[in-house]
């Protein structure tokens, strides 16, 4: 079996990724400041440009390992559960963050990139890419984005929240379990969430409940931002 035909075997994205994950857990044993999900795509990207094998036969078996994220997200719902009288207490403020947070991530992103000279269809790529994928590709594709470099742009997004939000918000005081789970959930994602789970449930679940609202409410700030851009 030639190496073309053997990258074309959905067990070559599957093995790869979670060879690359194992490795990059390894090293963050070692060095506490790497991440592994930066490491973990980055030694993809580097085996598959050595290998010269094009994303569309690794995307084969990785696709294994993205159907993998819906049952991942549902399983956020234990620690919501566990947690969901504390966010009832906290109702008011939680959403009250979130919407600010969905609205500033709007409107940051369109206001850089109209600084920066861009198109409205670059400007519309770019504005939801502080929601989970799926929904941001969605709103993407129906306001006349490009949901590709919407996936692109919302996994750096994510994946950037991740390594610098905990400690961005921690210098800046915010130190509260509740204040920091609203806040990664709605800038960060699912990516985010992730990450803050580890360092308290609380956070975590805050995050997770944050992360579907934020969904939501930018779905809804949408509808008259698309009947604006046409």
């Amino acid at each position: 079996m030639t190496l073309h035909e053997l990258a074309s075997e959905p067990l070559f994205g599957m093995t790869l990724t979670v060879v690359a994950y194992a490795a990059a857990l390894g090293l963050q044993r070692r060095w506490k400041a790497l991440h592994p999900l930066f490491v973990c795509s980055v030694l993809i990207i580097i085996v598959l440009l050595l290998l010269r094998v094009p994303y569309e036969a690794y995307r084969i078996g990785g696709e294994y390992i993205v159907f993998l994220l819906g049952p991942a997200t549902v399983a956020l719902g234990v620690p919501l559960y566990k947690n969901a009288r504390r966010i009832r207490q906290n109702a008011f403020s939680i959403l009250t963050g979130i919407s600010v947070g969905s609205v500033c991530a709007i409107a940051l992103s369109a206001a850089l990139v109209w600084a920066l000279g861009g198109s409205r269809e670059l400007m519309v790529t770019m504005m939801p890419k502080s929601v989970t994928s799926p929904i941001a590709l969605e709103i993407s594709r129906e306001a006349g984005g490009i949901p590709e470099l919407t996936a692109v742009l919302t996994v750096l997004t994510g994946l950037i929240g991740s390594m610098f939000g905990p400690r961005l918000l921690r210098l800046a005081g915010v130190r509260d379990d509740i204040s920091l789970g609203t806040a990664i959930g709605t800038a960060a994602h699912g990516i985010g969430t992730a990450r803050i789970i580890r360092d308290s449930e609380l956070a975590g679940s805050v995050s997770g409940f944050a992360m579907g609202a934020a969904a939501i409410i930018t779905s809804f700030l949408f509808i008259p931002l698309y009947a604006w851009l046409q």
